[in-house]
C-alpha cells in the first residue's frame, strides 16, 4: 500500500519545514523534492503502457529516492517556477526548455494515481485569479466588498463616486526583479483624481472600503477550521504592510453559517486548503458582520499561533488520519 509523501517546494520553506518534521515523527516516509533542480539534482524515468493504472518509475533526488506508485499524498508547496532553473539559456531555448519541464516532470508529478494532493497544483492555479474568488464568495452567499475590474478610467471614476473610498489592490504580487527580490504592492486608499489615461495599459482591482472593526485570518485544513483575528498597530489598512511582530493576535470563533460556506467554497475549487482573509464590520459572533476579502489557496501559516494545531491538521490529511471533504 502506497505510504510515502512527496513534498513539493522550493530548499527554504519554513511552512513545509514544520509539516516535514510532523510527518518524520509520525515516522512517515517522506521524500522532498524540487522540480526546479531537474538535472544533476533531480532525475527520473516513469513508465507507462496499455492497460496500466498510473505512472511507474523512480523520482531520485540528491538524498532521497521514491517509487511514483508509493505516493500517497503530495503537499504541494511553494517549489521554484521552472524558469529559474533555464534562466541563463537565451530566451527562446529557455522558453522550450520551461514548457517541456512543466508538460514533462510536471505532467507526472500532477498526474500520480491514487495520490492525495494538498492541494493539487492546477486546482491552486484557477483558485488564484481573484474574479474568480469574487465570483465563487458572492454565489455562495459570502458578503464581498462593492467591487470593479477595469482599465477604463471613466468607469473608475464613476465607481467612486458612487463609493467615495475606495481602494486599489494588485491581482497577484510583484515578480521577482533582476536582483532576485520580489517588491510588494499592499492594498491602499486611491484618490479619484489621479485616474487617467495610465489606467488603460492593464486592470485594475478597485472595491469600495470597509469600514471594519477588524481582520480576521481563517485557515481551513480538510474539516478543520483554525480563526485568529489580527489587529495591527495604528489601525493600518492592510495589516501585512508593518512589522508582523508588531501584530496582536486573538482566537476568533468562526459562526457556523460562514464556516459552512468555506468548506462549500474550498469544495467549489477541489481544494483542500485554504487561507482566508475576512474584514469584520461589526462583531465577531453576527455571520453577517463577516466580509470576505480572498482567498490564499497555497497561504502562509507559519506564523499564526495555531501554528502547532495546523501542522496537525496537515499532517492528518496527508497520512489519511483525516479523510479529505
Amino acid at each position: 500500500m502506497a505510504s510515502t509523501v512527496l513534498v513539493l517546494t522550493a530548499l527554504e520553506d519554513v511552512t513545509a519545514d514544520l509539516v516535514i518534521s510532523a510527518l518524520n515523527e509520525r515516522e512517515t516516509p517522506v521524500v522532498r523534492a524540487d522540480p526546479a533542480d531537474l538535472g544533476a539534482g533531480l532525475s527520473f524515468g516513469a513508465r507507462i503502457g496499455a492497460g496500466a493504472r498510473g505512472w511507474g518509475g523512480r523520482l531520485v533526488t540528491d538524498s532521497r529516492e521514491v517509487e511514483l506508485g508509493e505516493v500517497a499524498a503530495v503537499y504541494h508547496r511553494r517549489p521554484t517556477p521552472y524558469a529559474a532553473r533555464y534562466g541563463p539559456l537565451p530566451a527562446q531555448q529557455r522558453d522550450f526548455c520551461v514548457a517541456e519541464a512543466r508538460h514533462g516532470l510536471g505532467g507526472i508529478l500532477h498526474t500520480l494515481h491514487g495520490a492525495r494532493y494538498v492541494n493539487h497544483p492546477l486546482a491552486v492555479m484557477q483558485a488564484e485569479f481573484k474574479p474568480a474568488q469574487l465570483q465563487l464568495a458572492a454565489r455562495l452567499g459570502l458578503a464581498i466588498p462593492p467591487t470593479l475590474v477595469t482599465n477604463d478610467p471613466e468607469e473608475a471614476r464613476k465607481f467612486a463616486a458612487e463609493h467615495g473610498h475606495v481602494i486599489y489592490k494588485p491581482f497577484r504580487g510583484l515578480p521577482m526583479g533582476e536582483n532576485g527580490n520580489a517588491g510588494v504592492i499592499w492594498a491602499q486608499r486611491v484618490d479619484a483624481s489621479a485616474f487617467d489615461d495610465s489606467l488603460t495599459v492593464m486592470p485594475h482591482l478597485f472595491q469600495a472600503e470597509i469600514p471594519k472593526t477588524g481582520d480576521v485570518r481563517v485557515t481551513v485544513v480538510g474539516h478543520r477550521v483554525f480563526a485568529s483575528r489580527i489587529e495591527a498597530p495604528g489601525g493600518v489598512l492592510d495589516w501585512r504592510r508593518g512589522d508582523w511582530n508588531d501584530l496582536v493576535h486573538t482566537p476568533a470563533e468562526v459562526p457556523g453559517p460562514v464556516k459552512a460556506l468555506l468548506h462549500r467554497y474550498l469544495a467549489g475549487l477541489n481544494l483542500v486548503f485554504g487561507c482566508f482573509d475576512f474584514a469584520l464590520t461589526g462583531t465577531a459572533d453576527e455571520a453577517a458582520s463577516w466580509v470576505f476579502i480572498e482567498c490564499n489557496p497555497n497561504g502562509q501559516w507559519g506564523w499564526l499561533p495555531d501554528a502547532p494545531a495546523i501542522t496537525t491538521a496537515f499532517a492528518n490529511i496527508l497520512t489519511r488520519k483525516e479523510a479529505a471533504p
